[in-house]
């Protein structure tokens, strides 16, 4: 399966089981509790990271929103 993840090319075993939450889990994300996952353009509620299969040819990006400043 080859997807593209945070704008680089990656290559990974076949799983047509693989779901958003566990490919977090498979890369050992850091932080998944507070990471956004945007796919294939679109945001993705966290809700649907465990029903959500993830496709040969998706990109995804997983994006940490911080707080801060003035």
């Amino acid at each position: 399966m080859n997807i593209t993840i945070n704008g680089k090319k990656t290559t990974l075993a076949e799983n047509p089981a693989r779901t958003v939450e566990s490919l977090l889990e498979e890369l050992d994300v850091a932080q998944r509790q507070y990471v956004t996952v945007e796919l294939s353009g679109e945001i993705l509620e966290r809700d649907a990271f465990g029903n959500t299969l993830v496709q040969d040819g998706d990109a995804l990006e997983f994006l940490y929103f911080m707080g801060g400043g003035r």
